[in-house]
């Protein structure tokens, strides 16, 4: 079976006989990260966005070891090597862009972001067509920062843009670490080293008492399961049924997601430039994901 064959597969979620295909992997991930990050948002406003991350990864380390029970027993330095790096660049990641969400709306932030899969997407596509949509979402990313240059805040740009550059590192990053290890196995230890990182910032900038306060803890447990342990665990599934570039492109469809997320949560309204930039991109999405679909090999 080819690539783009074991891209449409379904998945075993080992619960009973269930077994979803990847793409319904993906798009479940989506939501649920998009939603954890706009209740993320609110919580930036008290505790910062470093104390954010941290709570949020240290609060969703022990479920997924819980889950997973990794074992390093018989591990080759480059299976160890994986997942050190897939950690470095979680944890990073996760730092940027919450980052850029003290500045940035939800939307426009995530709508950055794919700056990275975007250009994953492009790299990896060898079909006129896929380059194509890709030029039209990135015409899409410039549309949704339709403000004038005096009213952009370049360091938000700036934050959102780094993590978008890391998210496509996590995509090839998980991959890879799906391959060398079992089930989850790689993603919670993955996890331990980005915890590793953020979590002393974390307690640096925001405090250990503020960060153990009843209500901060609770909505940081919400928080990890909503942005950390259901996605991460998704799209760790999905990624090895399915091509890195097809990932890309359908994770394209976040920015509608945020800012979807963005408003019912947070009430942050969008203007029509960028609403029109962000069907740019979901457009592009649909276009490549549509014809990918359709020339996929029965299995």
């Amino acid at each position: 079976m080819d690539g783009i064959g074991r891209g449409w597969a379904w998945c075993d979620l080992g619960v009973g006989s269930l077994r979803v295909p990847p793409t319904g992997l993906v798009l479940g991930g989506v939501v649920s990260v998009q939603f954890g990050g706009a209740l993320a948002a609110t919580l930036i406003q008290r505790v910062g966005a470093p104390g954010t991350v941290g709570l949020r990864l240290a609060m969703a380390l022990p479920v997924l070891l819980l889950i997973a029970r990794p074992s390093l027993w018989r591990r080759s330095r480059r299976d160890l090597g994986a997942v050190v790096a897939f950690g470095i660049v979680l944890g990073l990641m996760n730092l940027c862009f919450y980052l850029s969400l003290e500045r940035l709306p939800l939307g426009v932030a995530v709508t950055i972001e794919f700056i990275g899969p975007l250009g994953l997407a492009a790299a990896m596509s060898r079909r006129r067509k896929d380059l194509v949509a890709v030029l039209a979402a990135a015409v899409g990313v410039v549309l949704v920062n339709g403000h004038e240059l005096g009213q952009v805040d370049w360091l938000g740009v700036g934050f959102a843009a780094a993590a978008g550059a890391l998210w496509a590192g996590y995509i090839l990053l998980s991959a890879e670490t799906g391959r060398r290890f079992a089930q989850l196995d790689g993603l919670a230890l993955a996890m331990v080293v980005a915890a590793a990182i953020t979590v002393p910032i974390g307690l640096a900038t925001a405090g250990a008492a503020e960060l153990l306060h009843p209500r901060i803890l609770l909505a940081g447990l919400a928080i990890a399961l909503l942005s950390s342990v259901l996605p991460y665990s998704l799209e760790t599934l999905a990624l090895r049924n399915m091509r890195p570039a097809v990932f890309g492109i359908l994770m394209s469809v976040e920015p509608a997601v945020g800012a979807i997320a963005g408003f019912v949560v947070l009430h942050q309204r969008l203007g029509a430039i960028q609403l029109l930039g962000m069907v740019c991109v979901v457009g592009a999405s649909i276009a490549i994901t549509r014809t990918r679909q359709s020339e996929a090999p029965d299995i």
